[in-house]
């Protein structure tokens, strides 16, 4: 549709950014304009120093140049947040229920625009994509629904008097994003936040830093005060001074286990609450009573959304030996249809891996495995689409391993790409012991017809969810987070109001004070 380079100025509101994008193909997106957001309005930063580029994953194109947040910056959008919140904590639950509705409405409305721009910057399908911005705007009303609810106890004591609790907002969160799922990440967390009565700063991941800012738009366009959602640029110097910063209350932070445990030493030196949402490497377990043909699907939706960079996927599936050799089969026939190439077509089932070097150390982990006695049944290797422009995207034929041994390094360590490792197993107790047998807890799976099984498998099975006859159907009415070292707190849900609140407990004495002195 364009043969040129395509710009735009993103400085204009959210609305006009993606009408914009309606007419972009992919290899013809650039962004030159600010990235920060706070005050109402795109922020640049005071100096252009240390700017890093930002790639278009499908064509390994420069996308736009992020520039990182400075102390100086961090401090302008936290004391934007802090004012905003005075003002958003002193309305009523309904008040702001009927803001958060209307910011909803927009995304719903802008679900396509929005979900392009996400393609472009991320790598992924765009039918994935589409699916995203529509749990996005269900997040958002979800909380808004929940925003009115929020109420204390009466609690009667002796002599007349009486005690009541109220559920009151922390103050200024801060909000670290993930590459994977930046813009529902960035309503995952800012609307619980906000339905409490917090003010959200949010630093997305530097890989992915546009879809959040169209997020802090559609905010502003849906009537928040400015400053209520902050939008700061940067790598681990930018999250450090979030952590540190004295007028912070909260981290709520998405990503890999070593920067989690660095997030929480940092926010402990001020003694901030913190919800981490780490890695996995999630047991699928398939029995031979299953409906093979459903975990044939489980087991390919449990490995391959968004390129295989999901923190939840069951990425160790473990089959029980009598039934392996049919599901191989039709898994590895199934793995080879996948459609790879470019993400923006409605035909294309993968598109490409964030970054060159998490594509080196997917494809890495595929030579290790074969190394250490593994078979690749499929894939494991670049993939070179026929589309000239894609030819420096980071693409990646999805792979089935077999042959796979607990003590492998495929086994053990979170890939973040499209690799299944497959294992066999004979009996029930072998196979919760060797799934239960890591530091991760995020997610598990188990496929059987069995009832009693199901529930039994499930009640072993360490880990913070376990789907039953299905995989990666995490609706926001659930909660979602880890066990052991795949963090703690949790997203989604009823129960994440409590990790976004705190308790007061007001006590009332209706008689005389007693006289001990």
């Amino acid at each position: 549709y364009f043969s040129e380079t395509f710009r735009y100025n993103l400085c204009e509101m959210a609305q006009s950014i993606l009408d914009t994008i309606s007419g972009a193909s992919t290899g013809t997106l650039v962004v030159t304009e600010p990235l920060n957001f706070w005050a109402g309005k795109r922020v640049k930063t005071r100096e252009d120093k240390n700017a890093e580029p930002v790639f278009e994953p499908a064509t390994g194109r420069v996308l736009c140049q992020l520039v990182p947040c400075g102390a100086e910056e961090v401090e302008e959008a936290i004391q934007s947040a802090h004012s905003a919140y005075v003002k958003w904590s002193k309305m009523s639950g309904m008040e702001r229920a009927r803001v958060m509705l209307e910011a909803a409405r927009i995304i719903r409305e802008r679900r396509e625009k929005i979900a392009k721009l996400e393609v472009i910057n991320n790598g992924k399908c765009i039918t994935e994509a589409l699916v995203d911005v529509d749990v996005a705007w269900q997040t958002m009303e979800f909380y808004a629904g929940m925003a009115g609810t929020l109420t204390g106890q009466h609690i009667q004591l002796p002599g007349g008097a009486f005690a009541y609790t109220r559920r009151e907002a922390l103050g200024v969160c801060v909000g670290i994003g993930a590459f994977n799922y930046p813009f529902q990440i960035s309503v995952t967390k800012s609307a619980p936040a906000l339905a409490c009565g917090n003010a959200m700063v949010f630093k997305p991941s530097p890989m992915t830093p546009l879809t959040a800012l169209v997020m802090a738009e559609i905010y502003k366009e849906a009537g928040v005060p400015d400053g209520l959602f902050c939008v700061v640029q940067g790598g681990a110097e930018t999250g450090t001074l979030l952590c540190h910063h004295p007028k912070v209350a909260k981290v709520s932070f998405t990503g890999s286990v070593p920067t989690g445990k660095k997030v929480m030493e940092m926010s402990a030196k001020g003694v901030k609450q913190v919800t981490l949402e780490l890695g996995g490497k999630s047991p699928l377990i398939i029995f031979k009573d299953c409906d093979l043909e459903n975990a044939i699907r489980g087991a390919l939706m449990a490995n391959f959304l968004t390129q295989g960079q999901v923190c939840c996927n069951g990425t160790r599936v473990f089959v029980q030996r009598e039934i392996m050799p049919q599901f191989l089969e039709e898994v590895v026939k199934r793995t080879k249809a996948i459609s790879v190439g470019d993400p923006l077509l409605d035909g294309t089932r993968m598109g490409a891996l964030i970054s060159k070097p998490q594509l080196d150390k997917a494809l890495g982990f595929v030579t290790q495995a074969k190394k250490e006695g593994a078979k690749a049944l499929c894939g494991g290797d670049p993939f070179v689409p026929t589309d000239p422009k894609l030819k420096g995207g980071y693409f990646m034929s999805p792979c089935v391993l077999e042959n796979c041994r607990d003590d492998m390094t495929c086994v053990k360590e979170e890939i973040f790409g499209p690799v299944m490792s497959v294992l066999s197993f004979d009996s029930e107790d072998e196979v919760i012991q060797r799934a239960n047998n890591t530091t991760y807890g995020l997610a598990s799976g188990v496929f059987t017809r069995d009832i009693s099984r199901a529930h039994r498998v499930a009640e072993r099975l360490e880990a913070g969810t376990c789907f039953i006859n299905n995989y990666n159907n995490s609706p926001v009415e659930m909660p979602f987070g880890g066990y052991k070292m795949s963090g703690f707190g949790r997203e989604n849900g009823q129960v994440t109001i409590e990790y976004y609140s705190q308790l007061k407990t007001v006590v009332v004495e209706l008689g005389d004070v007693e006289n001990h002195f």
